[in-house]
């Protein structure tokens, strides 16, 4: 994607789906700043669109907690807090977990070779005390046992999120500080996947961040 506020041709595009992920990209990179006010035609006439993908794209955002709307008053960028990143933690790792032991059992065993994978480079990443290795790793491995599992509601919604999710997850820390401890946590959601146990699975995904 080019700069998410310039011109574009939409051409070849789901238009208002490209001026939500624009917006969305600058809101993550900052170009777009917490607490800035927005104006539809202002971001129309930088995106070189009409006004009206500009308001469906706000209202899209607002639902997933990106900008804030006060009817007559304002339309602004979201101020991120420590409750909406919390909301974002847990609605991950009940998404993940609850991905885990249909993706064991719909999974071929391509599949399922390719999520123990991605799990030994999440264990790895931990070991190294790697918070950004972290962070991608575990992206990975989740979006993975996301789309094994199969479940078309979970991806849509997932979809849609997904500038809430990079917007607070870039900005996340392991909620086990200690190395070992949280390596042996991600072990066991390797392990689990490898013997393709689904119970164990689902608590082991829970257990590493805190919700077991």
């Amino acid at each position: 994607m080019s700069a998410p506020l310039e011109p574009f041709d939409p051409r070849g595009t789901v238009l208002g789906d490209e001026v939500y992920a624009r917006l969305g990209e600058a809101i993550i990179d900052g170009s777009l700043a917490a607490g800035e006010r927005l104006r539809d035609h202002d971001l129309a006439r930088r995106l070189g669109v009409s006004r009206t993908p500009v308001r469906e794209a706000l209202q899209r955002l607002e639902r997933v907690g990106l900008v804030e709307v006060a009817p007559n008053r304002y339309t602004r960028v979201s101020i991120p807090s420590q409750k909406s990143r919390e909301d974002v933690r847990e609605f991950l790792v009940l998404a993940a977990s609850n991905a885990a032991p249909f993706a064991i059992r719909r999974g071929t065993q391509e599949e399922l070779a390719t999520a123990v994978d991605l799990a030994d480079a999440v264990v790895e990443a931990s070991a190294a005390d790697d918070y950004q290795g972290i962070v991608e790793t575990s992206s990975r491995l989740f979006a993975h046992l996301m789309f094994t599992a199969g479940n078309t509601t979970i991806l849509t919604v997932m979809k849609e999120a997904q500038p809430a999710i990079r917007r607070y997850t870039s900005q996340w820390r392991p909620v086990f500080t200690d190395p070992t401890e949280r390596t042996d946590k991600y072990r066991a959601v390797r392990d689990a996947l490898a013997a393709r146990d689904d119970a164990h699975a689902e608590q082991s995904v829970r257990a590493v961040y805190g919700l077991d």
